[in-house]
C-alpha cells in the first residue's frame, strides 16, 4: 500500500503478499479489512514497543531517552508500517480514525502516569504533557524520516530526547 489505500488495487497487493488473489479474498473480504488488520498490528507493535520503553527504566533522563529512540527505531525500522499508520488517506475514517487515537490515548496516558506519579500534577495536566511528549517524538520521527538518512538516527533521537528532557526535568519530582 505505499501508493496509499486508494492507489492500490488487491491484485498488486496479492503479488506483492506472494499470495493469489482468491487466498486473499479467503482471509480478507475487502481492501478495507486487510487495511485495519495491518492497521491493528502497527499499532499492536507500536504500543508494546513504546510502552516496554517507558517501563524500561525507573530512571525518568532514561526514559525519555528509551522512548524518543525506540519511536525513532520503529520508523526506521519499517517506514512503509509507519506510513501505513500515520499518513493514510483513511486518516478521517471513524475506525481508523478512533484506532490511532486508542494508541495516542494509551501512549500520552501512560506518559501522564508516570508524570503525575513524579510531580504532583493534577492528571489533567499531566495528561497534556503526556499528549505534548508523545507529540514531539510523533512529529520529529516522521519528520526525521524524511531526511532520507541526512540525519543520523542516534543523533536525531538524541536531540529531541534532549529536547524533551530538558523540559519535563523542569518539574519539580515529588518524594
Amino acid at each position: 500500500m505505499a501508493n496509499g489505500y486508494h492507489g492500490a488495487a488487491m491484485d498488486e497487493i496479492a503479488e506483492t503478499a506472494h499470495v493469489s488473489k482468491p487466498v486473499l479474498y479467503q482471509h480478507f473480504p475487502s481492501k478495507r479489512e486487510l487495511y485495519l488488520a495491518l492497521l491493528e498490528s502497527h499499532l499492536a507493535s507500536l504500543t508494546e514497543l513504546m510502552l516496554g520503553a517507558l517501563n524500561s527504566t525507573t530512571d525518568n533522563d532514561e526514559r525519555v531517552q528509551a522512548v524518543m529512540r525506540a519511536y525513532f527505531r520503529f520508523i526506521a525500522s519499517d517506514d512503509q508500517a509507519h506510513r501505513l499508520v500515520f499518513e493514510s488517506d483513511l486518516i478521517n475514517d471513524p475506525d481508523v480514525s478512533s484506532r490511532l487515537e486508542t494508541f495516542n490515548r494509551t501512549f500520552a496516558d501512560a506518559i501522564a502516569r508516570v508524570i503525575a506519579e513524579d510531580t504532583k500534577l493534577p492528571h489533567i495536566e499531566a495528561a497534556l504533557l503526556g499528549r505534548g511528549l508523545a507529540g514531539m517524538a510523533q512529529v520529529s520521527a516522521r519528520y526525521w524520516l524524511e531526511t532520507d538518512g541526512n540525519l543520523d538516527l542516534d543523533v536525531a533521537s538524541d536531540l529531541i530526547y534532549r529536547l524533551a528532557w530538558r523540559g519535563i526535568s523542569r518539574f519539580p519530582k515529588e518524594s
